[in-house]
């Protein structure tokens, strides 16, 4: 008579970084000062990604949130981006310009027959406390996806990085020059609205943290391939 093998019991997981506990990032993470508040909208596939940035980017941005989905609820997307966080950190006493960390893709958005996307304010740079800058967390193909299934982010101003450094996430591949993870891409897109340059605190802190995420990551790669 054969044995019934029982299933694997599930991993015991952080319920900050959602990561199993002996990949645990957290204590990776350095919060800074900023500003500008930041939204990150992660695909679902990212939440268990080993290599994804996200979830350390959100816990070293104080003024940050985190949404997991693919396709928003409208109503819940037009609150995150517009309205005051509630029970927030942040104090809002002025309404905040939402604009979302994306290229300029002109053809391939009229391929897709999105939405043009709203031009920067008249008023254009505003001061960090003004701001909410969007992220969406996921690989090219899948930010894609969620900017067409979501119209209230297809009509946000743009805004698209400058001078962009090499990346220097190396775990993971890159399927178009000039690509960055999540967490570089979004303290460049910082270092653009606060002012910040390669030798402000925020940014070498900030850049501290990504070197010990790249390093954990490496370290841990090379403990599997052990025989």
């Amino acid at each position: 008579m054969s044995k019934t093998s029982c299933p694997p019991a599930p991993r015991t997981r952080c319920p900050q970084c959602q990561r199993a506990q002996r990949t645990c990032i957290c204590a990776l993470a350095q919060p800074v000062e900023h500003g500008v508040q930041v939204l990150i909208l992660q695909h679902p596939m990212e939440v268990h990604e080993a290599k994804g940035t996200g979830r350390l980017l959100q816990l070293s941005l104080p003024h940050s949130r985190l949404l997991v989905g693919e396709q928003f609820d409208a109503a819940e997307l037009q609150a995150a981006l517009h309205q005051p966080w509630a029970a927030s950190v942040d104090i809002d006493t002025e309404p905040r310009q939402a604009l979302l960390l994306y290229p300029e893709t002109t053809e391939q958005d009229a391929a897709l027959q999105l939405l043009p996307a709203a031009p920067l304010p008249a008023h254009w740079p505003c001061p960090p406390r003004l701001l909410r800058l969007v992220v969406i967390d996921g690989t090219w193909r899948k930010s894609r996806k969620m900017l067409y299934l979501n119209p209230a982010l297809q009509a946000l101003p743009r805004l698209a990085l400058k001078d962009v450094p090499a990346s220097g996430y190396a775990i993971r591949k890159a399927h178009l020059p000039g690509q960055l993870s999540s967490f570089e891409a979004t303290v460049q897109a910082l270092a653009q609205l606060e002012d910040w340059t390669a030798q402000t605190p925020e940014t070498e802190r900030l850049a501290a943290v990504f070197s010990r995420f790249i390093a954990q990551q490496r370290a841990q790669a090379d403990e599997r391939a052990r025989p």
